[in-house]
């Protein structure tokens, strides 16, 4: 049996981990008495006893914890912003193809992807890489998401019974057009330029749904139909990730997800404009579902193993 250890286990992050994992006879997860669970001595104890480490963290955290960790036989997996786009971390998309599924399967340090960026990247790779989409292309992104994806700070000015009015209607941020997650979803898609991303936080706790819109142009002329066939081709046969152009009697709802740590991949539109959408759950593919999957490579387990598909 592999021990486990979440550090940030109190977070939104840590604790649906712990409820992935709470059910599983192949692992068991440790813990500090809550009036340790900061002390630094203590979680370096604890960390280097154990096989595997969830960090559930802010960056600057993360990264210090990370130095923390002196047994070589501990595995990491990062759930924040710092390793993402460390060649020396395996980037925890197993889809995007079998290098990246191998490496994770070999690491012993995985970043786990952002959530707003798995969609873009999840919609954007297959593309660049069947070389239908520039590597020059210019592109934007709008990405919907409840506010679970903003911590408990956020959670819970949200749920206040006295907020304030103007969390009611959406939300855009990240007006400066500097997100954390941009990095990213450059250096993973094959883009030479980051998009102009517009985020936007909703008044529902969990789901998201990236959206990227082309011309026909941008495409060499590919249809939808094409694009579809390049998505097929890419994701058929995995168990996270499926094609579907499904909606809602013409709407498609950002809560489609909720709850689950799948995946869906969708091409509306003509061949002069189309769109291309991912949705999940922020706190599922988005986080501690994927999380979670990289966990059961490691472990050789099945790769939805107490996950909900």
């Amino acid at each position: 049996m592999k021990k486990i250890y979440i550090d940030g286990q109190a977070g939104t992050t840590g604790l649906r981990i712990r409820e992935r994992l709470a059910e599983r006879d192949d692992v068991t997860v440790l813990t500090l008495p809550e009036d340790k669970r900061k002390d630094t001595e203590a979680r370096r104890e604890i960390m280097n006893s154990v096989d595997i480490v969830f960090l559930c963290l802010p960056d600057a955290a993360a990264r210090e914890a990370v130095t923390l960790i002196e047994n070589p036989a501990v595995k990491v997996l990062d759930t924040s912003t710092a390793h993402r786009t460390n060649p020396a971390w395996a980037y925890g998309f197993p889809e995007l193809g079998e290098d990246f599924y191998e490496k994770i399967k070999a690491s012993n340090r995985i970043a786990v992807p952002g959530c707003h960026a798995s969609g873009f990247i999840a919609l954007v790779r297959p593309l660049v890489q069947a070389g239908l989409l520039s590597p020059d292309a210019h592109l934007s992104a709008t990405s919907l998401t409840g506010y679970s994806g903003g911590g408990k700070n956020m959670i819970a000015d949200y749920e206040n019974p006295d907020r304030d009015p103007l969390l009611d209607a959406p939300r855009q941020y990240a007006l400066a057009q500097s997100h954390k997650h941009l990095p990213e979803m450059k250096a993973f898609t094959g883009l030479n330029n980051a998009p102009v991303f517009l985020p936007i936080v909703g008044d529902f706790y969990s789901g998201m749904e990236v959206t990227v819109p082309l011309f026909g142009s941008d495409v060499s002329g590919a249809t939808p139909e094409d694009i579809l066939a390049v998505y097929h081709k890419t994701y058929d046969g995995s168990p996270l990730v499926r094609v579907s152009n499904s909606d809602e009697s013409g709407f498609l709802s950002a809560g489609s997800m909720t709850g689950k740590d799948s995946m869906e991949i969708s091409v509306y539109g003509n061949p002069d404009r189309m769109i291309l959408v991912a949705r999940y759950d922020n706190l599922g593919k988005g986080a501690s579902g994927a999380a979670v999957e990289c966990l059961n490579i490691l472990l050789g387990a099945e790769p939805t193993s107490n996950l909900i598909v």
